[in-house]
């Protein structure tokens, strides 16, 4: 992965919460099925709920033991979903992420190279040993992207969640860092 700086791939760059990003996030909670983010998943909210932790959100310190970031196509610049870091766990040197991409983003590789950037900073920058992502059982798009990522099923969690009407099961993968850094140039030590 060519790039400015390690927050920068081929196809999209991350970056902080920005407050003119609550109609990315808006849009997202409306046409995702598979956020993992209790906190969008509310009945409808009106344009200002959004504004205001969109606003939140962008007034965070960078970094730390949870943050979110943006997933921006670099081709035009446009908000094309967000990736999320959560769960820390520095003495066992785990942690989690999840993604959420647009759907008029959909398929075009951004979810792949977001996470790959994100696993390359918490593996080399801050040397966490494992990561984890529970997704729900029916979304095949997602469970196909993160194997192919070289994340393993590690268990499922069945009727762990329930939405629109049902239970649904979760299946949490894993990969470790040397699982990754096999099958991927390491950053160079400076």
């Amino acid at each position: 992965m060519g790039g400015i700086d390690m927050w920068t791939g081929e196809k999209v760059r991350l970056r902080g919460v920005e407050p003119e990003d609550w109609e990315g996030f808006r849009d997202l909670a409306q046409d995702t099925v598979d956020t993992r983010n209790a906190d969008l998943v509310t009945p409808p909210r009106s344009a200002e709920s959004f504004r205001s932790w969109t606003a939140e959100r962008a007034g965070r310190p960078p970094g730390g033991e949870a943050f979110r970031l943006v997933v921006e196509g670099l081709a035009d610049r446009a908000f094309a979903g967000s990736v999320t870091v959560g769960e820390t766990d520095t003495r066992a040197g785990r942690f989690r992420t999840g993604i959420d991409i647009a759907r008029d983003h959909r398929r075009r590789g951004y979810a792949a190279e977001a996470i790959e950037l994100v696993l390359r900073y918490m593996f080399a920058e801050q040397r966490y040993n494992k990561c984890e992502v529970e997704i729900y059982a029916f979304n095949d798009a997602s469970l196909a992207l993160h194997r192919r990522l070289g994340f393993v099923e590690e268990g499922r969690l069945r009727q762990h969640e329930f939405f629109a009407g049902g239970y649904h099961d979760v299946v949490l993968l894993g990969v470790t860092a040397d699982e990754y850094w096999a099958s991927h140039q390491r950053p160079p030590v400076h």
